[in-house]
């Protein structure tokens, strides 16, 4: 091993060799202020490949640099952005002299008040749709500040993207789950002073660490000697998520024995957050330690810990909303004086890193991180057995049930005869009264039934994961104009996944069987242990392990010249899943218990783009993206909860990326301008649902067709087409008055028919070879994507006094929102009459009504006006301030999303609830906050 390192070293300096004589820019920076030099200040050539720190001294140093004009840009978070225009004098030194770095708490505090809660952070599955990445990161840029923080709570994401086509990264760690591809940021919530030193990389752009994808690299670094020495106490008070959040942050800097630390902490919590019935309880700790060792070698270890619990809210039908208003949640009930929820996330997963830093030659230098994570996500709900479902919103508890009815026989229309008018007016009366979960009523059940057997139990689903990761990247300065990134990294996950009894409610035990299998041997979980007791604490219901063993490497070339500047880079994946049942499950006897196949994927990647400088301030960018992508885990198992069986034709997604800007960079106006297009194809997606009138043939003639059923689904062979235009403008009027104009327009549209399949569990049988039944062609091509506007502009104006307060406007229009559409709807099945007989469709199901009942919904667009402000003193070399921002200032009411409900899967269903004006299975929608506050008081001293 020393042989090829030592090889590689003599190799990288006889290259080097080559290099041309050396161009210099030097210079000095210090705090506007206090007139102190400052450390770990980033300085770069603008589109270029060359970035240095500043030292102790606050000195800097780039070499290598390219004759010519150049911008040379100077960047920190918690400091205003500086360009300057310099002319690079070829073989000769640059002096730049000394710089004055002004300091701009509004960046630091306006990121702080960015909290947004997702239709992500409401799914069980975290399988939302916000690109959550661009909303961290402290970007400079006009666009992608107004995507993060004036269009981010309304769901916005850039380019329209899924936040799996991103990436994050702690320490050149990729976060992104192996289970489902996104990024889970409760792993690291509230330590925002913590995480400030960050790298972002927008679109398929070049990144130092990973290949990455096409909706960017957030790289978030803890390595001690980074952070700027001193303490940071601070308190904040909102009516978002949560209510209060204190934190505080230490850092030492480094000693003169080669010691640096940073230790920070932070807590979080609400009886009621904004939503009804969202408690809120999260404790977050930090500690990063370095031990320069020498010139050459340095070690960091980072360890995180960070525990979020809160109350989740539902998304609601307009006949709930109408009833009880855009707060309610059907989550929670009083019980005791207090409000309890029933759906609770509960997430601690503590991490520990430790990075070697080795400086191979001055041009060279290797950065390996090792990484153990470890803990839980659990997400609680209701379990019941012979009683009614407990949920107020439950379709029969509500008065559409009864103005909807049809008889089952003639399919006349009874939902207006005066007995079912009446029921409705009662039920009506009933749930405005009571609209909540009646936690006594639980509890008396529970205890009238025999021998204390709980009829309504709380249970979570829970993850208990294990993963180990294993990450280096090696850079090296080829010549003055070639810059090499080469890296790889191994994660080894195992994965728990079962049912965890929380509470009996009262009662003494929970028979652990389905009661709504057909047969003794459906109804059982485990086989192997049959008709079980169960108490809190156990596991029931099912219980399985996933195993993944993923492999990445990448190389990229950044070639820097007068003119152009290029990069190239290529990637090579390979992905290994693999299930183990613990349960040996009722309805697949034989292919749930023990461990599955392994199935794998290997996929490769290709990027590349330039940059054209027409002057030394405008500049042409392209660039382009190719990747073959293993699907996610959980894609591939689609019923992993109770069988081995995989997805019917799973395989690659095909990612095809391009777009082209136009930049302008002068010290009073800078604007983007950028075109892109991107093409996902072959996706997989996996739901699961309870389908009425599903209707669906099993194949087999000995048993019959279930009207009713819980489905598995799986669409595969799903290609997505995105294409749009992003432009950002900003321009300095005065010294202390800026405009930020920012628009976006896209058309995100599904592009292919993909194929529709299902697992059907009450349709198993042991003679079964495999389960899925497959539908056929889902008619989707033409379908917008939903769940984001796919239109957004901004308007704002921002006032900066030298006395050092501020304070900004903006406008917001967000628009061309869909409500996403449910794919067993437009399928051939859901014509198919099966009471009939096999193929014969319903005789009202007209092309003409079907086109009105599987329209897509558009929601409205709308406006919002946010303000933000704040001040700050400088005391005794000590800094005092404060930040304050409302959002939604006119208290504006929207939708920020929502789906169809797939609960009516046959035509004459679906119809029939739409006919009688009153459908109980109309789609639910996810509201946005109204009008919202924020305000932080801190000290840093």
């Amino acid at each position: 091993m020393q042989k090829i390192i030592f090889s590689l070293v003599l190799f990288l300096q006889i290259f080097s060799a080559w290099s041309q004589q050396v161009s210099t820019i030097r210079g000095k920076i210090v705090d506007s202020k206090t007139q102190k030099p400052l450390l770990n200040i980033m300085v770069s050539i603008e589109n270029a490949n060359l970035t240095t720190l500043t030292d102790l001294n606050g000195d800097f140093i780039i070499e290598n640099a390219v004759k010519g004009p150049q911008l040379l840009k100077i960047t920190s978070t918690g400091y205003n952005q500086q360009v300057f225009s310099i002319d690079v004098e070829y073989g000769k030194i640059t002096e730049v002299g000394t710089i004055f770095f002004e300091e701009n708490q509004q960046e630091l505090e306006q990121q702080l008040s960015l909290i947004t809660i997702t239709e992500n952070d409401l799914g069980d599955d975290n399988s939302g749709s916000e690109n959550t990445s661009g909303l961290l990161q402290a970007s400079r840029d006009a666009f992608q500040q107004s995507a993060a923080f004036n269009w981010g709570q309304a769901r916005f994401r850039m380019r329209g993207l899924d936040n799996e086509y991103g990436n994050i990264l702690i320490n050149g760690v990729s976060m992104n789950k192996i289970l489902d591809g996104r990024p889970q940021f409760g792993n690291w919530g509230g330590l925002n002073d913590a995480t400030r030193n960050q790298e972002f990389t927008s679109g398929s752009t070049p990144n130092d660490y990973i290949f990455g994808g096409i909706l960017g690299t957030q790289e978030i670094n803890t390595r001690a000697s980074l952070y700027r020495k001193g303490s940071r106490i601070s308190f904040s008070g909102t009516n978002t998520n949560y209510n209060f959040r204190t934190m505080g942050t230490h850092v030492s800097g480094m000693d003169k024995n080669g010691w640096a630390f940073v230790v920070s902490g932070a807590r979080r919590w609400a009886q009621e957050g904004y939503f009804d019935g969202t408690d809120y309880a999260a404790n977050s700790f930090f500690a990063s330690v370095e031990k320069r060792i020498n010139d050459n070698h340095s070690l960091n270890f980072t360890s995180i810990y960070a525990q979020n619990k809160r109350g989740k809210n539902s998304p609601n039908s307009d006949e709930v909303v109408n009833l009880a208003g855009i707060n309610y949640n059907s989550f929670w009930g009083e019980q005791d004086g207090r409000k309890r929820n029933s759906r609770v996330r509960n997430l601690e997963e503590p991490m520990f890193m430790l990075e070697h830093f080795w400086k191979l030659t001055n041009r060279t230098k290797i950065n390996t991180t090792a990484m153990y994570q470890f803990g839980q996500i659990g997400n609680s709900r209701l379990d019941f057995q012979g009683v009614d479902n407990p949920d107020p919103t439950y379709y029969r508890k509500l008065p559409s049930y009864f103005t909807s009815l049809h008889n089952r026989d003639t399919n006349a229309f009874e939902g207006n005869l005066p007995v079912n008018i009446a029921l409705a007016n009662g039920t009506r009366d009933r749930f405005v009264a009571d609209p909540q979960i009646n936690w006594n009523l639980l509890y008396n059940q529970n205890k009238v039934t025999v021998a204390g057997n709980s009829v309504v139990v709380l249970y979570e689903d829970r993850v208990d994961d294990k993963l180990w990761v294993a990450n280096s990247v090696l850079t090296t300065q080829l010549s003055d104009n070639v810059l090499m990134h080469a890296g790889g990294s191994y994660r080894k996950l195992n994965s728990s996944n079962f049912q965890n009894l929380q509470d009996l409610l009262g009662g003494q035990y929970y028979k652990d069987v389905d009661p709504f299998g057909i047969t003794f041997t459906q109804q059982q979980s485990d086989l192997n242990n049959i008709n079980r007791n169960v108490v809190a604490g156990d596991k029931y219901g099912y219980s399985y392990n996933m195993f993944a063993n993923v492999l990445d490497a990448f190389t990229q070339f950044k070639f820097n010249y007068n003119k152009v500047d290029f990069y190239l880079a290529q990637n090579y994946t390979r992905s290994e899943y693999q299930r183990e049942g613990l349960y040996r499950n009722g309805y697949y006897p034989t292919n749930s218990f023990g461990k599955s196949d392994k199935e794998t994927f290997e996929g490769f990647g290709f990027k590349g783009g330039l940059t054209y400088k027409i002057t030394g301030r405008q500049f042409l960018t392209a660039n382009a993206f190719y990747q073959s992508k293993a699907p996610a885990m959980r894609n591939v198992f689609p019923n992993a909860r109770i069988s081995n069986f995989a997805t019917l034709n799973i395989a690659n997604e095909n990612i095809h990326s391009g777009d082209i800007s136009y930049v302008l960079n002068t010290p009073r106006f800078k604007g983007r301008l950028t075109a892109y297009a991107s093409k996902v194809k072959n996706a997989t997606r996996t739901t699961f649902f309870f389908a009425d009138g599903v209707g669906i043939d099993d194949g087999d003639p000995d048993t019959n067709d279930a009207r009713g059923d819980f489905l598995a689904e799986s669409i595969t062979g799903l290609d997505k087409k995105n294409i749009g235009a992003e432009l950002g403008l900003e321009y300095q009027i005065t010294s202390t008055i800026k405009a930020i104009a920012t628009a976006a327009y896209g058309e995100f549209t599904f592009d292919s028919n993909p194929n529709a399949s299902y697992t059907q569990d009450a349709q198993a049988t042991p003679t079964k070879v495999n389960p899925i039944i497959n539908l056929g062609t889902s008619n989707l091509k033409g379908y917008k994507q939903g769940g984001t506007p796919q239109q957004a502009a901004s308007l704002g104006l921002e006032y900066r006094d030298p006395k050092f307060w501020w304070i900004g406007a903006n406008i917001n229009y967000l628009g061309a929102n869909y409500v996403d559409v449910a794919p067993i709807l437009r399928t051939a099945n859901f014509f198919i009459n099966s009471e009939i007989g096999s193929g014969v469709p319903f005789p009202e199901a007209t092309p003409e009504r079907a086109k009105v009942l599987l329209a897509q919904e558009k929601l409205d667009g709308f406006s919002l006006l946010n303000l933000i402000g704040g001040k700050s003193w400088r005391i005794s070399g000590k800094t005092i301030g404060f930040f304050a921002s409302v959002n939604n200032v006119l208290d504006t009411k929207y939708k920020t999303g929502g789906f169809e409900q797939a609960r009516n899967a046959s035509f004459r269903e679906l119809n029939n609830d739409f006919e009688s004006g009153t459908p109980p299975f109309a789609p639910r929608y996810f509201y946005g906050f109204g009008r919202t506050y924020f305000v932080n008081l801190y000290l840093n001293f």
